[in-house]
């Protein structure tokens, strides 16, 4: 074979080996205890990012879906997590299952767009946090 095909070939090869990476990391980031679907839009920003939340013992980590990093992009201290503001949702003037809330770390102002089911969780983790710890929902 000419060597444009064996370059097509192994650029095919390449592609669908990290689609299959990127599949079975969304799967197993899915998979784990504690995560729910989680959108994040920064602070100044409007575009969203789709991806997975996770609680752990004392933080929450954030992992974008279009990434192969075994890495949360974000990772946010429990005990420094305040919702200041939460909100539906409308979608053609009538409320969804999304809530989105406004959050506060250290400063850093961020919205996290969820289910109503992960929002009662994540308010539920945080009210629940260790002695000593602020309450994490304000509004």
């Amino acid at each position: 074979m000419p060597a444009p095909v064996w370059i097509l070939l192994g650029a095919l090869l390449l592609g669908l080996g990290l689609l299959v990476l990127l599949v079975t990391r969304v799967r197993s980031l899915g998979r784990r205890f504690g995560t729910f679907e989680c959108a994040l839009r920064l602070a100044g920003r409007t575009t969203w990012a789709s991806g997975i939340a996770g609680y752990g013992t004392d933080r929450l980590d954030w992992y974008r879906v279009l990434s192969l990093s075994p890495r949360p992009a974000h990772s946010w201290k429990r005990s420094a997590l305040v919702v200041v503001a939460r909100s539906s949702r409308l979608r053609a003037g009538r409320r969804t299952a999304i809530t989105e809330a406004t959050v506060q770390c250290r400063g850093e102002e961020f919205t996290l767009a969820m289910t109503d089911q992960a929002y009662a969780g994540l308010s539920s983790w945080l009210e629940a946090a260790p002695p000593g710890s602020r309450p994490g929902v304000v509004g």
